[in-house]
Formats: C-alpha cells, structure tokens, sequence
C-alpha cells in the first residue's frame, strides 16, 4: 500500500485570514501535517506515507516528499495510474485524526473507502480498484461514489468525525481546540486561542488578545 498526504505550503489556509496571518496560517497549515503524519505513524500495519507537495519544503517532516506542482486531482490521479498497489489518500489538515480513526479507514476491504469531510468533500480515502480516479472539485465525496460506482469499484464509506474534521476556517479552531490532543492544539493555545462562549450560546475560539 502507498499512502500520501498531499500538502500546499505556499499560501495556505486563506480563509483563516481573518485570525491568522500569512506566516501564521504556514505554520500552522505545518503543525496540522506534523498531526496527520504522526497519527498514520502510530497507525498498525500502515506504511510510511509520501508527503505530496505542490512545491519543495523548507523543513524536514520526517518522511520521503514528492514534489509536484499541479492541482490536487491530477497529481493524485498520476499517483493511481502509476501503481497497481493500493493508494491511500490522507488529507494534511485533518488536526483531530487518530490512529484509531484511521484504522477504521484502512480495515475495510472494499474497493474504494471513502471518509467525507462535513461540507462533501473527501477528507480521506483508500482505493483497491485500478480504474479508480478522483475529481476533489465541489461535492468530492458524492462523485467518488459515483466514480466507484461506474468502474464497479464496491464502496465503503467511514463516518468519523475525527476524519470529517478538516481545517479550513475559523469555526473549524473551536473544534481543534475541544477536541485536538496533537501540536495544533498546542499551536494556538500558545497562540492565545481559547473556547469561548457566543451570545447564541454556541461556542467559538477566540484570541485572549482580540
């Protein structure tokens, strides 16, 4: 099996702008891989996972990195083309996943398994079928089932919050910071960051300095 984790270091995260400076949005776009990459170390029988990055990195992340500049569904769909192996796919922003998360990504045996993100994307994925290709535009998740469907891939489909946790924007901190155990969440508290209560009673993560 072949896992990568495909990783964007220039300018990342930009709808975290609004809390989150350029540099800070980089290092934190970072701490959230160094997560990913350690959760798929402690993770049983998964190999080494390949880093796919859109340009070279500037630091060591302890794992082999493949640099590749072109948007994310044609660089992964060369990865799949490539190998009669199984590919995984693991997102680098998912700061909650655990190695008992992904161990329910990897147990099944279906030909494509499929961990949908809350807003229809496609945080994570294992695929066994040689004629399987991925499209991460829009409602990803829905069309890898059809995909999977039209190739006559069977589809599994791992309903995990923690995988179904992806950062992309400020709301997504709250959740980090409640539940994250890893370097993200240590990140932003250092940072300043903390729970904090809305006036309509919900939560969301605030600077001790805003």
């Amino acid at each position: 099996m072949e896992v990568v984790v495909p990783f964007s270091p220039i300018d990342p995260k930009s709808r975290l702008s609004s809390v989150l400076d350029r540099a800070e949005r980089r290092e934190f776009a970072f701490v959230m891989l160094e997560d990913v990459l350690d959760a798929l170390s402690r993770t049983r029988g998964v190999p080494a996972p390949t880093v796919l990055s859109t340009a070279e990195l500037d630091r060591d992340v302890g794992v082999p990195v493949e640099v590749d500049d072109r948007a994310l569904t044609p660089a992964v769909n060369d990865v799949l083309a490539s190998t009669a192996d199984t590919v995984a796919v693991v997102m680098a922003d998912l700061a909650l996943a655990t190695p008992t998360a992904l161990r329910r990504l990897f147990a099944s045996d279906a030909d494509v398994v499929l961990a949908p993100g809350r807003c229809v994307g496609t945080n994570a994925l294992v695929a066994r079928h040689p004629d399987f290709r991925v499209d991460y535009h829009g409602a990803s998740f829905v069309d890898h089932r059809a995909a999977a469907g039209t190739v006559g891939a069977s589809v599994s489909v791992v309903d995990s919050n923690r995988l179904a946790t992806d950062v992309d924007e400020p709301p997504d901190l709250a959740e980090v910071l409640a539940h994250g155990a890893g370097a993200a969440v240590d990140w932003l508290r250092d940072r300043g960051f903390a729970l904090a209560e809305r006036d309509d009673g919900g939560v969301h993560a605030v600077r001790c300095d805003d």
